[in-house]
């Protein structure tokens, strides 16, 4: 893909990005289901549902991809769902990877996926996006958190060797030397490390990756991608089946976005090299994605991340996920009932619920592009 145009996004600051971020988020249901429940708190959250407008929308909406979407969408779909009573969304969250795979193969209206379309998911999309091509919109940001249980730890600093040599076996022991540096006031247990990675292609593993490779290049020497690549580890499907590892293995420690990490899980703070470690916080996230660039041409919203910033407050390991549609060619009897459903996530209404499920504001002039492209559709 050819990178026509690189904007460098205006710093903005916190509470403009919190009223302004018109994100668009798609996958529904949990890690383990399609569709799923929503809890009352989480549909309470996504706001009434007499502003939204169904256009017509009606009959089986049909994605698949991202699971690190699932815990919003599970609160939209459902608010949705009560103006739109016409149209049934099923979304199976089985990863990024998977959800390019079925759009390019014409089984979904739409796709999640935390990474950008690559050139040649471009060209394969030609064929289900009749005169169109399949494009990436940018919709939620959001930290991947780097969760762990080590007994007595309630506070861990780490940076991107120190991980690095973790998720690659060459650190195994929870009172390491290199630990221990980062943490001089921390009771580090001789726990053997449990580090659990994704077993599916995914988006999270990518943008992980990513920013192994961008601040430890000497430590991390993997291609990188949405297939985990580095030697030993444990691993486990979706972002869910991650966290629960965690959960229940003493001494363990995993990548997965925050919305996952707040159920009774620690997370770490990240050493990197501003003035002191920063949390894993949906603002800190925000700070680091204003550091984008858009470099996708076209209706296209692709962005490159800055994974080794050292602003102070920004949080390195972010992931934008995206929504793949087609531009044109969109087939006739899913059509209005996407457009309506992406209206509706992008809206204000539709972010308000973003804060509280742990996802970050994509910045105010990125979000206008979204709007407008939403519209344009066809």
């Amino acid at each position: 893909m050819k990178l026509q145009r690189t904007n460098r996004l205006r710093a903005l600051s916190l509470g403009a990005l919190a009223v302004s971020s018109a994100l668009a988020l798609t996958a529904c249901g949990s890690d383990d289901t399609n569709s799923g429940s929503t809890s009352s708190s989480s549909a309470s959250a996504a706001g009434s549902a007499k502003n939204i407008e169904c256009k017509d929308a009606k009959g089986q909406l049909l994605g698949n991809g991202s699971s690190a979407q699932a815990n919003a969408i599970d609160a939209w779909r459902q608010t949705f769902s009560q103006a739109c009573s016409g149209v049934q969304i099923n979304y199976k969250p089985e990863g990024s990877g998977a959800g390019v795979t079925a759009f390019n193969q014409g089984q979904v209206a739409f796709a999640g996926s935390d990474s950008a379309l690559k050139p040649e998911e471009i060209a394969a999309s030609k064929k289900v996006c009749s005169g169109g091509q399949g494009i990436d919109l940018p919709m939620v940001g959001g930290p991947i958190a780097v969760a762990y249980n080590v007994d007595g730890v309630d506070n861990l600093v780490l940076d991107g060797p120190t991980l690095a040599k973790i998720f690659d076996s060459k650190i195994t022991k929870w009172d390491d030397a290199a630990i221990k540096k980062l943490n001089p006031d921390a009771k580090l247990p001789s726990t053997k490390i449990q580090a659990f990675h994704r077993s599916d292609e995914s988006g999270t593993t990518d943008n992980f990756t990513k920013y192994l490779k961008a601040t430890a290049a000497s430590d991390w020497k993997y291609e990188g991608g949405k297939a985990w690549q580095a030697k030993g580890g444990q691993s486990a499907q979706g972002s869910s089946g991650l966290a629960q590892q965690v959960k229940q293995t003493s001494g363990s420690i995993t990548y997965v976005e925050l919305s996952y990490a707040k159920d009774g899980l620690k997370t770490v703070d990240i050493d990197t090299g501003a003035s002191s470690p920063v949390k894993a916080t949906t603002e800190n996230a925000s700070k680091a994605i204003a550091d984008a660039k858009v470099v996708g041409t076209g209706k296209d919203l692709a962005l490159e991340l800055n994974y080794a910033t050292k602003a102070d407050g920004a949080y390195p390991i972010t992931l934008v996920t995206y929504e793949i549609v087609c531009d044109k060619g969109n087939k006739s009897d899913t059509l209005a009932a996407t457009k309506s459903f992406l209206t509706y996530m992008a809206s204000e209404q539709g972010q308000g619920a973003l804060a509280d499920l742990g996802y970050a504001p994509i910045p105010a002039e990125i979000n206008a592009k979204v709007r407008e492209t939403v519209a344009s559709i066809s």
